[in-house]
């Protein structure tokens, strides 16, 4: 008996096969094995490199752009991308006929997601919300309204879409109802948490997102010109295209990258100075010893050749270097988490938005994983350890005898009244 090959179409009224239309399936040739579609055997590579080229120059133009323009519009921007992929993920697992049995069931997986973005952006940004809002009384006492009942009401709002999902259980749809439950709350965990840790590094100072930023894009477009030019060498079968000379030869270029381009990044203010508040102000301050250059003694190991025995750097280049290694190695990971959950479900990419790169979730699956770590990294290495007040009484208390607390505030009086005649 013939078997029908093309499961993707369907025969038209002439009895030809025609393509579903929006269909992204992959094709035959991409499941391949890797030494048939390395890229450098690819007869469409030129063309597909123009497209591709041609989007990235767009881009990054409009990324640069958005770095000028400051700190609420970059923070708007990674909202914007934040959407639209979690808009690529709900359709993943959509069926059309499930949903025309369900009306209304697809805005409560949307109300779920906005939930947590409420829940995730007001503890992130409630403290500059503060900060912007402190000259007029009324909005002043309306944020602090916010602040002070926003964790109960994020509460009742997920409790309310709960409910919500109890009541719309539907016989003989249990099983999908429950799915997509669980892949929306999947989806809330990868896409709001991974991109509040974003906008937590922009207020520290846009040189914390725009510096792992680059470096991402940077591998992404070594890798593939080493791999153009030079791949040879499969390097994991979950995405065929990529090769251990592209991997290798992005690797010293994004870290050598990251040394240069923290230099550069260094210079400016704009980028160096955290935001405190959401006005958009130009910011002034002091850039501190992190970004102020100093002079470094060549170990004696090096060569006599080299021209110079010092070098000036700043000290955050030190740092750039962790960074730069981090998204050489370990950040593609993403890229390869991306490749084999895309052909779990059988799909080229997550959507078409971006020619030549799929969906924004293709393009930003590495960037969410660098995102994290920068983070993680700015806190425990680079962001000084400040004590606090009641930091400081608490360990008092806890830890020295009621005696020995009174001859401690006993001797700080003393003190302080000493410092006060000092000064008069």
């Amino acid at each position: 008996m013939h078997k029908e090959r093309n499961h993707g179409s369907q025969a038209g009224p002439g009895g030809r096969l025609r393509r579903r239309r929006g269909s992204n399936e992959v094709p035959g040739e991409a499941v391949r094995e890797n030494g048939d579609h390395l890229l450098v055997n690819d007869q469409n590579k030129y063309k597909s490199m123009l497209i591709r080229g041609y989007s990235s120059v767009w881009m990054i133009g409009g990324f640069a752009f958005i770095i000028y323009m400051g700190h609420l519009y970059i923070c708007a921007v990674i909202v914007v991308l934040q959407i639209f992929m979690t808009k690529e993920l709900f359709n993943l697992l959509r069926r059309d006929h499930e949903n025309q049995q369900l009306p209304g069931f697809r805005l409560l997986n949307w109300h779920f997601f906005f939930t947590a973005m409420v829940y995730i952006y007001g503890r992130i940004l409630s403290q500059s919300l503060v900060n912007t809002v402190t000259t007029d009384k009324f909005l002043y006492k309306l944020v602090g309204r916010f602040i002070k009942y926003h964790m109960v009401t994020c509460y009742f709002l997920y409790i309310a879409g709960f409910m919500w999902f109890i009541l719309t259980l539907k016989k003989k749809m249990y099983k999908y109802q429950f799915g997509q439950y669980a892949w929306t709350h999947m989806i809330i965990i990868l896409m709001v948490t991974q991109s509040a840790f974003t906008v937590a590094n922009i207020f520290e100072g846009i040189f914390w997102f725009l510096l792992p930023a680059s470096l991402i894009v940077v591998n992404d477009i070594a890798a593939y010109l080493f791999g153009f030019f030079f791949g040879r060498t499969p390097l994991i079968k979950l995405s065929p295209k990529k090769t251990w000379e592209g991997f290798i030869g992005a690797s010293v270029t994004t870290i050598i990258s990251a040394f240069l381009l923290a230099n550069l990044f260094g210079r400016f203010q704009w980028l160096t100075c955290p935001r405190t508040d959401l006005s958009m102000d130009w910011l002034n301050c002091d850039p501190g010893p992190l970004f102020k250059p100093e002079y470094y003694t060549l170990p004696e190991w090096i060569p006599q050749w080299f021209p110079s025995r010092e070098i000036v750097a700043m000290p955050v280049q030190w740092h750039a270097l962790c960074l730069g290694l981090f998204a050489s190695i370990i950040a593609p990971f993403g890229g390869f988490f991306a490749s084999g959950f895309k052909r779990a479900f059988k799909i080229k990419d997550f959507g078409d938005s971006i020619p030549g790169h799929g969906g924004i979730t293709d393009r930003m699956d590495c960037q969410m994983v660098m995102a994290v770590f920068a983070y993680i990294y700015h806190q425990s290495f680079v962001v000084p350890q400040n004590l606090s007040v009641e930091m400081i009484l608490n360990q008092i208390l806890m830890n020295l005898p009621f005696e020995d607390q009174l001859t401690l505030f006993t001797k700080l009086g003393q003190i302080i009244q000493e410092k006060r005649f000092a000064e008069s």
